[in-house]
């Protein structure tokens, strides 16, 4: 294994974010429009299908970190590229919708097993008070799959089985490259290392919280992931090659998500949440409201990546804020509620757009993530302690957090422990 910086560590698990959620997760609804008409799918099938790498997404991360506890972060990154080399060699040979649902299945667990994966190996790597930065830094890495996902599109949109074969040598790479650099480590507690305090009630229903605002979130955004380049085809009647623009879009955007989920995660959480769930929602009224006009088209993704991956980043580093020391956890749950939620909305937003069309299917989807966003007060707090609420602070707890609590030129950061009567 050859050593590398806690830079070095998040530019590389950004890549290998890229490879397991960009092209095995998320460019799957850049090609939808081809592989449809390819396989003759209808919208409802495409929805089911559209879960199947969620639903596997959710059964892998159930067992992902007793993986990465068990096989060490090496070989769990290692199983995890297999899986997507297997998943994107399976969607380039699919010649109908049993064969095409068994690699987007196979895909969801590479997706699902990666993430722990690289927490595992970034507890042995990364200083603690960067594990929050370093894990920002790795979730923008869909935004870099989606944007090398873009020139396939717009070169190959015809040729889409090319296209995932492809995809499926860059994740073969991956493979490779993560057993070089991962070190073959599980978790390793330090004998003189203070125990991880019992998860109290109050850190459990912050830990909820979050996790219905990221179901949320996941449900209003699997109507663009799975039909946005369909609905711009279909109703906007653009050339399927012309799609790649929005992902290319979404792309840039979202790599924005790691800087704006840092920001609100040391101002204020719960406005910055309304204002990208908002903006989220506000992308999908855009695209349904001029799926013909290619640059109103391109903003709405803009907007949409940027609210996304802010959103998805700002859960993350939250999670970890809420169980420190815990980072096969914290991470995991609200990570699994937005893949429930993209599960339990990809078939819905298939029929509704089988019953009623794709302009109001994507209208009903924006309305409830505007509702939702207006809830965002609820959004788990940051707020100053006096020194007799950090003096009930456990000691082992205060010991993990010496190095989070201060900031590079030793003043304290902003506490991120709430007292039980505030929301």
């Amino acid at each position: 294994m050859k050593s590398v910086s806690s830079t070095g560590f998040a530019l590389f698990g950004a890549a290998l974010i890229a490879i397991s959620y960009g092209l095995a997760r998320f460019a799957f609804g850049l090609f939808v429009p081809p592989i449809r008409a390819e396989l003759q799918l209808t919208p409802d099938v495409i929805g089911i299908i559209g879960a199947l790498p969620l639903i596997s997404f959710l059964l892998a991360t159930l067992v992902a970190p007793f993986a990465a506890d068990r096989l060490g972060a090496r070989n769990t990154a290692a199983l995890s590229g297999a899986f997507g080399v297997g998943g994107l060699a399976l969607i380039s040979q699919a010649t109908g919708a049993q064969s095409l649902g068994l690699g987007v299945f196979a895909c969801g667990i590479c997706t699902g097993l990666m993430m722990p994966a690289l927490t595992a190996a970034m507890q042995a790597l990364v200083e603690r008070s960067l594990h929050g930065r370093v894990s920002a830094v790795m979730n923008a890495g869909t935004s870099i799959g989606v944007f090398v996902a873009v020139p396939a599109v717009l070169f190959l949109a015809s040729a889409w089985r090319f296209a995932y074969i492809s995809f499926a040598v860059l994740a073969a790479i991956g493979v490779l490259a993560a057993w070089y650099f991962i070190p073959s480590v599980s978790r390793i507690t330090p004998s003189n290392a203070a125990p991880a305090p019992p998860i109290s009630i109050l850190q459990w229903s912050r830990l909820f919280r979050v996790s219905l605002f990221a179901f949320v979130m996941g449900f209003v955004s699997s109507a663009y992931w799975i039909f946005a380049p369909d609905l711009a085809v279909t109703l906007g009647a653009l050339p399927p090659g012309a799609t790649g623009w929005l992902w290319l879009a979404v792309g840039i955007a979202g790599l924005g998500g790691a800087v704006v989920a840092d920001l609100a995660d040391r101002n204020n959480p719960a406005i910055t949440h309304a204002l990208m769930l908002m903006m989220l929602s506000a992308s999908l009224a855009l695209l349904a409201a001029s799926p013909g006009q290619l640059l109103l088209a391109a903003f709405s993704a803009l907007v949409f990546g940027l609210g996304y991956m802010s959103l998805t980043g700002l859960y993350l580093m939250t999670s970890i804020r809420l169980l420190p020391g815990r980072l096969s956890m914290g991470p995991v749950l609200p990570f699994m509620a937005v893949a429930l939620g993209q599960a339990t909305g990809s078939p819905l937003v298939g029929l509704l757009v089988k019953e009623f069309g794709y302009a109001d299917a994507f209208a009903m989807f924006s309305a409830i993530g505007i509702l939702v966003a207006l809830l965002s007060p609820l959004y788990p707090r940051y707020i100053d302690f006096g020194a007799d609420d950090v003096a009930e602070v456990p000691t082992g707890l205060q010991a993990a957090f010496d190095h989070q609590l201060r900031g590079e030129d030793g003043a304290p950061l902003p506490p991120f422990i709430e007292e039980a009567e505030v929301l």
